[in-house]
């Protein structure tokens, strides 16, 4: 015996009774929260890659200070040599 099929009838959506109003309340309060954080990170991303964009000027100056410092000793080696000669 082949018992009856049931039909099932279409319904908008509704929310179960279980689904209170302090639930919707606290995924509101969830999305908004996350938000905020996306648009606070989004901010610090930003300074970091303003930062980022002076690095390489600076890096290229100290490279440059560097050769000058390291030709300055040698020069200064070389005068005393001299100077320790002569007396």
């Amino acid at each position: 015996m082949t018992e009856p099929q049931q039909i099932v009838a279409y319904r908008p959506f509704q929310l179960d009774r279980t689904v209170t109003i302090g639930l919707v309340f606290t995924l509101l309060a969830q999305t908004a929260g996350g938000l905020i954080w996306v648009g606070s990170a989004a901010s610090r991303l930003t300074t970091l890659e303003a930062q980022h964009a002076t690095t390489p000027r600076i890096s290229e100056r100290l490279a440059r200070l560097e050769g000058q410092t390291s030709e300055m000793a040698k020069s200064l080696s070389r005068i005393e040599r001299e100077l320790i000669r002569d007396e």
